[in-house]
């Protein structure tokens, strides 16, 4: 026992078992419907099937939860991540594909062949670390300069993995699609058409979301990989090119109600003093579950089908929130944003930030549950 502790606290089960009773102070809705009715909007934009971006968590939204919504959906031909760990854990999850985008060690490159993860390869080295049963993508840098060989030498490269049978796929990643100038992004599919003629039996996917909704149906490719948009968020100039939907809603349990007395402050640094005797609620979230301090002063929150202020700075674990004139009790639930009122994009322009950063901002605290209907 450690110096100082209670032989009375619980350990292993039982541990386990008081744990399993915790009440949930904030949870993340993750909406199944939304998200099949997005990838299947978005493949008929593309006029191709879908790699569905997991990448960090899903933006956010848990990868198991998206996985399984999505893997029966036909519209969806595979799911993509960002680092041999999301490969990995995945892999084993889905029937369908999974495409690791970016490269793999020399000792992670055989595992995750063996798991019969797709591999990105931009480079000589990364070709000769291949072992005989790896399936790959050969990944061009048309100008995002990121990853990937240059046409020149994604030429050479395809030959020498087709020569191998080991190319699956040639892709290769727009800049600047969601830019209202279309011109780079014409530019970038005009030099990967001469890489993706030269392999016609490879599966060929360059479009990502603003992409899909800018560009539409692009000749010679096979696969489109939306991301932010497939989670109900595209580029706002873009938005009526399909109808697209959040799929994450997220709330959080009132834990404190007191009524606030008139030229008293609310929070660290005393912003906010109430202009008379306020009513306010404590809110169980904060910016260690993705709460972003920054949106201290604008954030708003709805309560009881009403939107209110949030009041006074943000916290790591709670906030505040107006609702005087409302019986609001403790336990009840918040919503943060969600799909009807308040959206990602209202928080990401109150904390002037992007929608990305908000949804993988949701931390592990907050539960994540696949839903079906919106209620």
């Amino acid at each position: 026992m450690i110096a100082g502790g209670d032989a009375r606290v619980p350990v292993g089960r039982e541990a386990s078992r008081i744990l399993g009773g915790m009440l949930a102070r904030a949870r993340a809705d993750i909406h199944a419907g939304h998200l099949v009715r997005n990838a299947r909007a978005l493949a008929q934009v593309s006029g191709t099937p879908l790699i569905a971006p997991v990448k960090a968590d899903a933006y956010g939204h848990g990868v198991n939860l998206v996985a399984r919504a999505l893997e029966d959906e036909p519209s969806v031909w595979g799911f993509a991540v960002a680092m041999p760990r999301e490969a990995a854990a995945l892999a084993p999850l889905t029937r369908k594909p999974v495409l690791l985008m970016t490269p793999a060690a020399p000792e992670e490159v055989g595992p995750l062949a063996d798991l019969g993860v797709r591999l990105s390869v931009s480079s000589a080295e990364e070709v000769a670390a291949l072992p005989a049963h790896a399936r790959v993508h050969l990944k061009v840098d048309t100008g995002m300069n990121r990853l990937g060989a240059k046409p020149p030498e994604a030429l050479r490269l395809g030959a020498a993995l087709e020569a191998r049978g080991l190319l699956e796929g040639v892709y290769t990643h727009l800049a600047c699609a969601d830019d209202p100038d279309l011109r780079m992004s014409e530019a970038q599919i005009h030099a990967f058409a001469a890489v993706r003629a030269a392999f016609p039996a490879a599966l060929a996917h360059a479009q990502n979301g603003a992409g899909v909704l800018a560009l539409g149906r692009v000749p010679g490719l096979d696969l489109a990989r939306p991301g932010l948009a497939l989670y109900g968020y595209p580029p706002e100039h873009l938005r009526a090119r399909a109808e697209l939907r959040p799929a994450m809603r997220v709330t959080a349990r009132v834990g404190f109600v007191h009524t606030v007395p008139a030229g008293e402050s609310v929070s660290y640094g005393a912003l906010w003093r109430a202009p008379e005797d306020t009513r306010v609620a404590t809110v169980q979230f904060g910016y260690a579950d993705g709460y972003p301090r920054g949106a201290t002063g604008r954030a708003r929150a709805v309560v009881r089908g009403e939107v209110r202020d949030v009041l006074g700075r943000i916290c790591m674990d709670q906030f505040m929130l107006d609702v005087q004139g409302l019986d609001v009790r403790v336990g009840e639930w918040v919503e943060v944003f969600g799909w009807d009122v308040l959206s990602a994009s209202d928080l990401a322009a109150w904390s002037d930030g992007i929608e990305y950063e908000v949804l993988t901002g949701i931390g592990a605290r907050v539960e994540r549950t696949l839903v079906e209907s919106a209620g």
